[in-house]
């Protein structure tokens, strides 16, 4: 038994999720768009800078949910997966994640990106196990708040920690974790087998640096 963690934008999937899905909702009109392009796309160069403010950014990303009704949010999800995740995807990801569950291990998605954005892909991947950063729900509506700890760096080993409480049977097994950002350092020191994944510079550095794999998903 083993338990195969992933990240999922820029490691399973080669795009980052949450920044397509603000693009998408500004190019179909559901958000102001010269505004709301301009901060999706700081935000998310905070993000790959490694200053990211996390409850910033979830105040500006939750908002849409909570203002668009949940059946046009359903079916604007499901066209998204269409029009801009299915260009988002990687066989080989897809083999990386059948060869550990042929292993027999559980295999997991743990995203900073919004449960909402990632359900449907995490499906589609066919993980056993999806943490992400959970949007609040008010009899069954998005209130545009986060509920309890973001899924992003540190939030990550913590959520995970948890996780571990409630499925103890995991908690001595051997860990994997497949991620392409140095924001996952924190969680990627604390497994048996960190593995960079087309990392970005700062990651590609610490992997060389503590003698990580590094390997591609990517075609090419």
């Amino acid at each position: 038994m083993g338990l195969a963690i992933f990240d999922l934008d820029n490691t399973l999937i080669g795009g980052d999720s949450d920044h397509a899905w603000g693009e998408y909702l500004v190019q179909r009109g559901c958000v102001d768009g010269e505004l709301f392009r301009s901060e999706n796309d700081r935000f998310y160069r905070e993000y790959q800078r490694g200053k990211l403010d996390i409850r910033a950014y979830l105040e500006f990303a939750l908002e849409p949910l909570a203002r668009i009704p949940r059946a046009e949010l359903e079916a604007l999800h499901a066209d998204f997966m269409r029009e801009v995740i299915s260009d988002f995807w990687l066989p080989r990801a897809e083999e990386l994640v059948q060869g550990h569950r042929e292993r027999g291990h559980h295999t997991m998605i743990i995203t900073a990106t919004n449960h909402f954005v990632v359900h449907p892909i995490a499906q589609k991947l066919g993980v056993d196990s999806l943490l992400a950063t959970d949007p609040e729900k008010l009899d069954g509506a998005y209130t545009g708040r986060v509920e309890g700890t973001p899924c992003f760096r540190e939030g990550k080993v913590q959520r995970l920690q948890a996780w571990l409480q409630q499925h103890p049977q995991f908690s001595a097994v051997e860990h994997w974790f497949y991620s392409d950002s140095a924001n996952d350092l924190p969680l990627l020191d604390q497994v048996t087998y960190p593995v960079a994944v087309d990392p970005d510079d700062d990651l590609r550095q610490a992997a060389g640096e503590r003698g990580w794999p590094i390997i591609s998903l990517r075609d090419g």
